[in-house]
This record gives structure tokens, C-alpha cells and sequence, in this order.
């Protein structure tokens, strides 16, 4: 899985330097061209010669022992690494990551590369509770660095806690999953260039009064996902985002609103430039017919709210459709697969994205889903339990797959 992947892997000077050796065997063996990188301190608990030995590659030391008078060692290093392993990784070497700080070897080449970066920390238990550790740590994850989390055991210390280095097998099987990500990650890119994608999110807000209104539970999550994923396969994206209780992504130009009546203008005003139309908000079906411009005053008899329908922007677009690929949802709590089928039909729907949102993990405001996609012939994916943005890339490669007149079977 690993084959030709070049990693730099960098040693610390902690005990557990000692399942480095079992680390680097494993990534050879996987096919990896590895280049081992080790502190002074880490050459106290594992020879260089028994890395060089096992990574078939000199390993570095020494910041100025430079071997090869055609290039600078560590920006040599930095520049040809696909993935920098860091492994064990002390509390001195991921404080100095987090300060930037280069005063040897590899924190040096840390600085200068451009590679992605893992590391595996390795300490003391009270150390990797330390405020600062935790600090640094949170503030290389921010930069982008990717965390092996240590297991809990026994600790070379005599303690028991969290601070042990992950087994070699488990940090090997993290670089292969992330190799493999990436390699998806690769082959999705573009699959959506030149087409324009608009996403609705959220659940709308239909005012009573300035301090009460009707809404729903939707929390947006879904819809973000389909954005984010549409912007990773190339497309340009817009994403029209009524109450959500999830960040908006920085890099998709948004547009907010409030109601269904301003969601439907929002959506109209994309429509006729769209190719892809994903309707993943929850629209309200009903709202106040009448809004009260100051807050109403509770009175001892009940209250009665008469409520009109606003208009279903799923049927209105189905019926101005002309060669958009229109996708709807549709939440429901029974009979799943009998009401998305009528709505597909009913509204036109190119696919249909159906979930009981009853089930375990499948309900509004999780960070997964379970849901099954309908055609006008039925269902085409039945999709298991999932992260939402997996859900996401399945659906969209799928109606990427159908606008391109390829059989999604």
C-alpha cells in the first residue's frame, strides 16, 4: 500500500525510540523508501546503525555532518517527503514544533518542509496532561499536523496512564488509511470542474413575532457536507444556508437567510446557472399567516396560531427544471422508501436522498447518516452508517456519474 512513498521518519528521544525499529521495518516492508531522522538524545536508546540497517537509508543525525555536497541535508530531506513521521515524539520536540523552534536535525527539516506531518506522541502521563503539552498539541493540530494518539498502559516510568507510544502495527495502519484518503481524495478532484453546485442548508425560521418563531432540528451539518465535498471535486459551489449549528466553510461563498419565503428567492436567483440544484434544508411547511411586528403578551386563554403553507421550493424548481440534475431529501419517520419514491415523482426529483431520521445515528444534528437514494426507477444506493461527508462524495459521485450519462449501478 505504501509502495514508493517516500517517509521521513523522525525519532525522539524517549524510551519508546526503541519500537522505532519495529516502526521502520513495518513501513519498508510496506513498500515505503524511508529516511530516518534522529536527535542526539534518541541515539542514546536506538542505534543509528540498526535504522540505517532497516531502512536501507543513511540515517541523519547531526545538522552539519552533510554528506552529499549536491544539496543541504534537511531541506534535501524536507523537500522529498511525501509524509513526515514523527515517532515517538517527546514533550520537548512537539513544544518546539509548536514554537518553531530549530535547534538540530529534525526540528529543522520540520520547519523547512512542506509535506504533511504525523506524530505519534510518547511521555510521561502528567507530562502529556500538562497545560503546555496540551497547548502545543492543539495548536499543531490547528496548523494542519495530524495526532496518533498515544494507548494507555503501564509507562516505562512505572506509571500507568495515557502517554504510551501507539503500537507500530496501529501507527503503520493510520499512515496506510491516510495514503489512501489522499489517493481518493486525488481521484474526486475535478470530478466536478466546470459545473456550478448549489446546496441549501439549514432549517428555516418563520417569525410569530421579533422574539418567537417555528423552526425545526435540522443543523445544517448535512447540507455543509455536501458543499464542502462539491467544492473538493472541483465544482463551484454556493451554499444558501438558513439557521445552522455548524461553522461555514470559510472558502464557499454563502449566502444567508431566513425563512423558506427568502430561501426560495435565494435558490431562484441560482437556478437558471446551476447544474447541480441539492436541496438539503429543511424548509418549513407552515408558517404564521399572520407576524406580529412587537412581541405578543401572554393572556390567561389559550392561544391559537393560525398557520398558512409556504411554497415548496422542491416543486417549484421541478417544475422550472430544464436540464439542471435536481436532488431532494427527504426526512421521514416511517414508510421511508413508499414517501420518497411519491415525492421524487410528485416534484420531479432526478434522485432522492431518504432517511429515517427515528434511527440510531441517522437523526438530525449527528456527525453520521444512513440513508437510501431513489431514482424514478427506485432505490440505487442503499447507504449503511457513514460520516456525513461520505455520504456526501457517494452522492455526488453519483450524480456526477449521471450527468455524464454513465450507469450508476
Amino acid at each position: 500500500m505504501l509502495k514508493g512513498k517516500k517517509i521521513v521518519l523522525g525519532i525522539t528521544g524517549g524510551i519508546a525510540a526503541y519500537k522505532a525499529a519495529a516502526l521502520c521495518s513495518g513501513l519498508v516492508k510496506q513498500g515505503a523508501d524511508v529516511h530516518v531522522v534522529m536527535t542526539e538524545s534518541a541515539a542514546k536508546f536506538i542505534t543509528e546503525l540498526t535504522l540505517q540497517t532497516l531502512s536501507r537509508n543513511p540515517v541523519h543525525i547531526d545538522t552539519f555532518d552533510e554528506r552529499n555536497p549536491e544539496v543541504v541535508t534537511h531541506i534535501h530531506l524536507a523537500d522529498l517527503a511525501d509524509l513526515v513521521l514523527i515517532a515517538p515524539a517527546t514533550a520537548n520536540t512537539i513544544s518546539q514544533m509548536a514554537l518553531g523552534l530549530a535547534d538540530n536535525m529534525l526540528t529543522s527539516m520540520l520547519l523547512a518542509t512542506t509535506a504533511p506531518i504525523m506524530v505519534a506522541p510518547a511521555m510521561n502521563v502528567h507530562m502529556y496532561q500538562h497545560p503546555a503539552i496540551i497547548g502545543h498539541m492543539n495548536t499543531l493540530v490547528d496548523r494542519g499536523v495530524m495526532m496518533v494518539e498515544p494507548g494507555e498502559g503501564m509507562l516505562a516510568c512505572g506509571y500507568v496512564g495515557k502517554g504510551r507510544l501507539e503500537e507500530p502495527e496501529t501507527i503503520i495502519s493510520v499512515v496506510q488509511q491516510y495514503f489512501i484518503t489522499q489517493e481518493r481524495e486525488r481521484q474526486l478532484a475535478g470530478l466536478l470542474a466546470g459545473r456550478k453546485v448549489t446546496v441549501t442548508a439549514g432549517g428555516t425560521i418563520e417569525r410569530i413575532d421579533p422574539v418567537r418563531y417555528i423552526t425545526n432540528d435540522s443543523s445544517g451539518k448535512m447540507g455543509v457536507a455536501v458543499a464542502r465535498m462539491a467544492h473538493r471535486m472541483g465544482a463551484d459551489v454556493k451554499l444558501i444556508a438558513a439557521s445552522v449549528q455548524v461553522p461555514l466553510p470559510a472558502d464557499i461563498e454563502t449566502i444567508r437567510v431566513q425563512s423558506a419565503q427568502d430561501m426560495y428567492e435565494a435558490v431562484l436567483a441560482e437556478w437558471n446557472d446551476t447544474d447541480i440544484m441539492v436541496q438539503t434544508a429543511a424548509v418549513a411547511d407552515y408558517r404564521p399567516k399572520t407576524v406580529h411586528s412587537t412581541k405578543m403578551k401572554k393572556k390567561d386563554a389559550d392561544l391559537i396560531l393560525e398557520l398558512e403553507k409556504t411554497v415548496d421550493i422542491l416543486q417549484s424548481l421541478g417544475e422550472r427544471k430544464i436540464d439542471q440534475f435536481l436532488i431532494g431529501f427527504a426526512a421521514e419517520t416511517e414508510h421511508v422508501a413508499e414517501y420518497a419514491m411519491d415525492k421524487l415523482k410528485r416534484k420531479r426529483c432526478d434522485l432522492i436522498v431518504a432517511n429515517d431520521v427515528t434511527a440510531a445515528g441517522a437523526g438530525f444534528g449527528t456527525d453520521t447518516n444512513r440513508v437510501q437514494i431513489f431514482d424514478e426507477q427506485g432505490l440505487v444506493d442503499d447507504v449503511p452508517l457513514m460520516g456525513k461527508d461520505e455520504v456526501a462524495s457517494r452522492l455526488l459521485q453519483l450524480a456526477a456519474k449521471r450527468m455524464s450519462g454513465v450507469s450508476a449501478s
